[in-house]
Formats: C-alpha cells, sequence, structure tokens
C-alpha cells in the first residue's frame, strides 16, 4: 500500500489481520491519508482510508472518506486469491460504517472467489454497468437508512436470472424488535422480547410516572437498554432500577431505544458463556465462543487472549460442536428457516434450564480465520470448515465461472 497508483482495493480483512496481530492500525492510518494529497482521485485510496479509520473506531472520519471515495466510483473489485476465480460474487453494499453490510471477504480469504462489490443509492439499487456474476448475496444490514434500498432492490431481484443469497425483502428478519417477535414461542429457543420506546417513555419511568409494567408484561428491573440502531455493544447498559434510567439518559443522547428484560445466563461457576454459530444453507458451524465474567462479552476483551483455561474450554467447545448444535437442532432450524436467509449468523448462550438464548441474528457479523496459531492452534481447522461450507454452497448454486 505504498503507490496510490497501483494500490488496489483491499477490503476489511487486511486491517482487521493488523488488528488481531496487534499491529498500529494508527500509524497505517495516517500513512494512507499522507498518500491523499498524491492521488486525490484514487477512489480506492479513500476507501481503504475509510476502512482503516472505521477500524480504530473514527467513524465520522470513515464516513467522510468513505463518501470521497463513492463520489468517484461505486464499484470496487476483491480478486480472488487463487486464481483463476472460480466464481463471481455480486455484493450489493450501502454506504455505512463496518456494521453495515456482511464483511464477506474476511472468511472468503485466499479462496478462488471473485468478490464484485457495488455500493447501491435507491436511486441506483443496481450498477449500470452490471458486471459478469454468478451469483447476488445482498450485504446490505437492516437499518433506517438502509430500509428504502432494500426496497428498492425487492422487485429488481424477485426474478433476477443468477441466484439471489439473502433476498432483501428477508433482511429486515434480523431487526431486534422483529427478531423477537419472529424467534418467539419455539419450543427450546429463549429471545427476550424487545420494547422500543422514546426518550420521552424512559423518562416517565425514571421519574416515577410510569413503570416497566407499561411497556411489556412482568415488566421489572434488570433491563437491557440501547439506542435503537446501534450495534458492537454501542452505549448497552444493563439498568437495574429507575434512578440507572435517569443516570443512562443523561450520558446517552440518542432519542429512540430498545428495552429488553435481562437474561441471566451465568453458569454455576458464576461466568458467562457467549457462542457465535454461523448458519450457511440452514447448517450451523462453531465460529467462537467467548468467556467472561461481565455479562456484556465482545471476545476481544474477553480475556481470551490471555487466559489458556479459556482457551482450552473454546477448544472443547469447538471440537465437540455436533453435541452442542444437537442439542439445539430444532432451535436453529427454527432460526433459518424463519429468517429466510441463506447466510445469517447468531450470538447466543444457553441458560441454566438448557434453552438457547438469543442475543442477535444478523448476517454482518465478523467470522474470520485470522487468530494467531500459536496461540489458537484448535481454530484453524474448524474456521476452515466454516469457509469451506460457504464455498461449497456458492458452487451448489448452478454453474460456476470457468
Amino acid at each position: 500500500m505504498t503507490d496510490p497508483s497501483e494500490m488496489p482495493f483491499v477490503g476489511l480483512a487486511p486491517f482487521l489481520r493488523v488488528s488481531i496481530a496487534g499491529g498500529d492500525l494508527r500509524e497505517l492510518a495516517q500513512a494512507l491519508l499522507a498518500k491523499t494529497d498524491e492521488e486525490p482521485d484514487n477512489a480506492n485510496l479513500w476507501m481503504n482510508l475509510a476502512t482503516a479509520f472505521f477500524s480504530i473506531g473514527e467513524r465520522e472520519l470513515g464516513l467522510s472518506m468513505q463518501a470521497q471515495a463513492l463520489q468517484i466510483q461505486r464499484s470496487y473489485r476483491l480478486p480472488a486469491a487463487r486464481q483463476p476465480a472460480r466464481f463471481r460474487l455480486l455484493m450489493l453494499m450501502a454506504a455505512g460504517d463496518l456494521a453495515e453490510n456482511t464483511p464477506l471477504d474476511c472468511l472468503l480469504e485466499d479462496s478462488d472467489v471473485e468478490l464484485l462489490l457495488y455500493y447501491a443509492t435507491v436511486e441506483a439499487p443496481l450498477p449500470p454497468s452490471l458486471p459478469e456474476h454468478d451469483a447476488v448475496l445482498v450485504a446490505i444490514s437492516e437499518t433506517r437508512d438502509s430500509r428504502p434500498i432494500l426496497e428498492a432492490l425487492v422487485p429488481l431481484l424477485s426474478h433476477w436470472e443468477k441466484p439471489v443469497i439473502n433476498a432483501p425483502q428477508y433482511i429486515p428478519n434480523i431487526e431486534r424488535r422483529t427478531a423477537s417477535a419472529l424467534l418467539s414461542q419455539i419450543p427450546g429457543l429463549l429471545i427476550p422480547p424487545t420494547v422500543p420506546l422514546s426518550r420521552g417513555a424512559l423518562e416517565a419511568i425514571a421519574e416515577g410516572a410510569a413503570t416497566l409494567a407499561d411497556s411489556f408484561d412482568d415488566g421489572c428491573f434488570p433491563i437491557i437498554l440501547r439506542p435503537v440502531g446501534s450495534h458492537a455493544g454501542r452505549d448497552l447498559a444493563k439498568i437495574d432500577d429507575a434512578a440507572g434510567i435517569a443516570a443512562y439518559l443523561a450520558t446517552v443522547a440518542d432519542s429512540d431505544f430498545y428495552l429488553a428484560p435481562f437474561i441471566d445466563y451465568r453458569g454455576p461457576d458464576g461466568l458467562f458463556r457467549k457462542y457465535r454459530v454461523a448458519l450457511i444453507a440452514g447448517r450451523p458451524f462453531a465460529c467462537h465462543m467467548a468467556i467472561s465474567s461481565h455479562w456484556m462479552i465482545h471476545y476481544v476483551n474477553a480475556g481470551m487472549y490471555e487466559d489458556a483455561a479459556k482457551r482450552a474450554e473454546e477448544r472443547a467447545f469447538m471440537e465437540h460442536f455436533d453435541g452442542f448444535a444437537g442439542r439445539h437442532a430444532a432451535a436453529l432450524e427454527a432460526i433459518y428457516r424463519r429468517s429466510g436467509l441463506d447466510y445469517v449468523c447468531v450470538d447466543c448462550a444457553e441458560t441454566p434450564s438448557g434453552e438457547l438464548l438469543i442475543f442477535e441474528i444478523d448476517h454482518a457479523m465478523v467470522v474470520h480465520a485470522m487468530d494467531t496459531e500459536a496461540l489458537f492452534p484448535y481454530k484453524q481447522v474448524h474456521m476452515l470448515k466454516v469457509k469451506q461450507a460457504f464455498e461449497d454452497f456458492l458452487y451448489s448454486l448452478g454453474a460456476p465461472s470457468k
């Protein structure tokens, strides 16, 4: 990435790899930024720069740089690592941060699948010059901004001559409130009811003018609050009483929120365990397991890199995943059928009573095989199963490119 005139579009995977390896993404981002004076019209440079700044948490700067790239061009290409490409996948994307689209390049590193990315708009939901492709994947996540694009795509893709993966009419099923209703009343599956509340309604509860029972059945503390549209735990909080709501609102400026009851999913040892499972054409695959003393678990801060005992437990989970998948086969099958999505990931846990507790379903979760083999010698073989399953799914759709 030293000569902008030769700079390819690289996607998310190289930046994620640097981050996982403990590299200095800020230094990389600054080096890329310095190149923009030399090549202000290099769309690949601006898009790579946007990804770098998203990766270091500079969202607004990233969005600005992405907008600069998209003013120049809206189509980007990630050639297959293994040539000749066996399959060409057209991915329909939306402008936004790293949570906005399926990061498929992270899963398909070192594959013979070529990714053709097009950043759709309401006015131009499909590329004006349609590239040769073997299938279309709607990578766009469900957000307030992306909804009109998804709606515009529904009639266009309903009779598409090539296979369509994650058809746009099903993507709204991942929205938290919709998913909680869609996946309710499934034996062996527990998903907390999710209620949208305005800031004013929360203020009324905080002030004692209303109660939680006015918002959902059996309403009682503790609860989980998050802003509508938040991802990756942004402003996600467990609230224990009305005073906690007031304190929360004093620090979070959003106007609309999701409220859900808190489900205590600690194991007998007092630790919380969260699993990520990928469903590929309905088949479940283990992606990772994180263990923490805190209820809100993110793999990167759960101590998995520092604690050999936690890694040993994750290894056992992945090696004996068939048992987990067997226990929850009916629940996982129901998620696949009711969501309508060909590729979707599930963040989940097991309750003390043995139910599959669903935190989130989404096709835009990161799935990768980048963890170092020195610390995670067991991961490659299992993550390669996920990668191979996705490739096989693509090849099963029809005659791929020669």
